[in-house]
């Protein structure tokens, strides 16, 4: 049950076959089993069961509220959540319980879905690996799942070393590990600069990133408010345009959320991609990109080719400049918002009382680890009045060469363009953090961050596993607003690739919940 899409376990609910408690109940036992990922920072179990319960008594009348009735999902530790503490996963936040609940949650709420809980993160969503926050790095669930471990054993590695678990990628690690474990059906990411794509790709999960202003950001604790946007992460296309469906529209709250109606995003089934043009950006041949996933690259162009798609090569010539550009524009942006953490009004505040001046240091310097307070300095570097022009502005400036290399690239005749999403499958946790946050973000991001800057839809879509059984996706880059086109070829990709489900049987041995369901490691994401 714990492995079926929105629109079957929907089914399932409303012809009886399940109930919103027992499914509820089989998450929650879920996420204690599993509960050494460290995918959730808090887990809202009495609230969970009493929606769970208010849900069954609707199913019980056949007012059903929408599609997510019933059904339990989770959402990143970066939305506000109304008696829920939301923390950034930063001590700054430890405590905070936010009055009122972000558009996106509540839009959720509204449909009936269950809220588990609160999943861990980055510090204030400042990473690509999910190892920065107070809380401890996340888990992959890959680490244990049977692909992963027959592949070490081929290679005479020992397979049961604690210390050779994988990374989850981030900063949206949280969300990825809880539905890639089973434990929620649906979660809720962000993504900056790639924060929900970089994850779901290691994680072999459907991360999209909506065009900017298509989902509403109030109460999304911004990080770059240009860029923000809330993520989607699911196990299969269809479900990620369900939740699409549900939260985009225009939010009186959010004024960068774009006026005109939205209607459902409904999939249609693409019979026939002939009538397609996709494009593959010569400048994604980045340095470090292992060979693996440049064979996996072209084999897909190879897929789109065999069946009809016109491929091109294309130019997006900017790109270069890209992470530059974006590290420049992120950290000014990251040092004003940051600037309402004082002390004064919520969160952290220290016992300093000499001055106002020495209150607020203390406060920061007690509040934010070294990744934010060294973006915090550097966008404050950018700022200052005899560099804005040199930095600022002219970054400014090259982000809108970079929107406008994709502008040309679409407006030439390309539908969607096909890139890679990160430079290799999940590395070991040991390995991952040798690097300082901002060399690791600065390498990992460099596929998925121009988009952001673009303000353009992007979804990852796992294609298949690396010579050691892990996760590798790919990236479908579309036009603004042109979601629902995106979402349709990535569909079709999605069902012509057949990405094989995770076997966690390993993992979950001792769990009752999976042992009932041992068809589980054959469940397809075909749908």
């Amino acid at each position: 049950m714990l492995g079926l899409s929105l629109r079957e376990v929907s089914a399932a609910l409303k012809q009886g076959q399940v109930s919103p408690m027992e499914l509820c109940q089989k998450c929650l036992s879920l996420i204690k089993e599993t509960k050494f990922l460290n995918a959730y920072i808090t887990v809202e179990e009495e609230r969970a069961l009493k929606q769970a319960e208010e849900s069954e008594k609707r199913y019980e009348k056949g007012q059903a509220l929408g599609i997510l009735d019933g059904i339990p999902i989770a959402v990143k530790d970066n939305f506000s959540t109304a008696g829920i503490e939301t923390t950034c996963a930063s001590n700054m936040l430890k405590g905070y319980i936010p009055p009122y609940n972000a558009t996106v949650v509540q839009k959720l709420l509204d449909q009936g879905a269950v809220l588990l809980g609160k999943t861990n993160l980055d510090e204030f969503a400042m990473g690509s690996g999910s190892t920065d926050g107070i809380f401890g790095p996340v888990r992959n669930p890959w680490s244990y799942s049977k692909q992963y471990r027959e592949k070490k054993k081929q290679s005479h590695h020992r397979a049961d070393e604690d210390s050779d678990w994988l990374i989850t990628g981030g900063s949206s690690g949280g969300s990825a590990a809880a539905v890639s474990a089973f434990t929620c059906f649906a979660a809720l990411g962000s993504d900056t600069g790639g924060s929900t794509r970089n994850p779901a790709a290691l994680c072999g999960l459907v991360g999209l990133k909506p065009t900017y202003g298509l989902i509403s950001r109030y109460g999304l604790i911004p990080l770059v408010n240009s860029m923000d946007v809330p993520g989607i992460l699911t196990r299969c296309v269809e479900d990620a345009a369900i939740v699409l469906g549900i939260l985009a529209g225009h939010d009186p709250k959010d004024s960068t959320t774009a006026q005109d109606p939205v209607g459902p995003f409904t999939l249609p089934i693409l019979r026939d991609v002939g009538k397609l043009c996709i494009g593959i950006p010569k400048e994604y041949s980045a340095p470090g990109l292992s060979s693996e996933v440049q064979a996996f690259w072209s084999k897909a162009a190879d897929l789109f080719a065999s069946k009809g798609a016109k491929v091109v090569e294309v130019s997006l010539p900017h790109t270069s400049y890209s992470i530059v550009c974006y590290h420049v524009l992120c950290t000014a942006e990251v040092a004003s918002n940051m600037a309402r953490f004082d002390g004064l009004e919520y969160g952290h505040r220290c016992n300093v009382n000499v001055s106002t001046e020495a209150m607020y240091a203390a406060t920061r310097r007690e509040g934010f680890n070294d990744v934010v307070r060294g973006r915090i300095l550097s966008g404050n570097f950018f700022l200052l009045k005899e560099n804005y022009d040199d930095y600022f502005v002219k970054a400014q400036k090259v982000r809108r060469l970079i929107a406008n290399d994709f502008v040309k690239v679409f407006n030439s005749g390309v539908d969607v363009l096909l890139t890679p999403t990160t430079l290799s499958n999940a590395v070991p946790y040991l390995e991952f953090i040798k690097e300082d946050n901002r060399t690791r973000s600065a390498r990992d991001d460099i596929f998925t961050q121009s988009v952001n800057m673009a303000g353009l839809p992007a979804v990852n879509v796992p294609m298949a596993l690396s010579s050691q059984g892990l996760p590798i996706g790919l990236q479908l880059i579309g036009r603004a607003f042109s979601d629902q086109q995106l979402l349709t070829v990535a569909k079709w990709f999605e069902e012509q690739v057949q990405f094989p489900v995770i076997q966690l049987q390993e993992l979950m041995d001792s769990c009752q919940t999976f042992s009932q369901h041992k068809k589980l490691a054959s469940v397809s994401l075909k749908r």
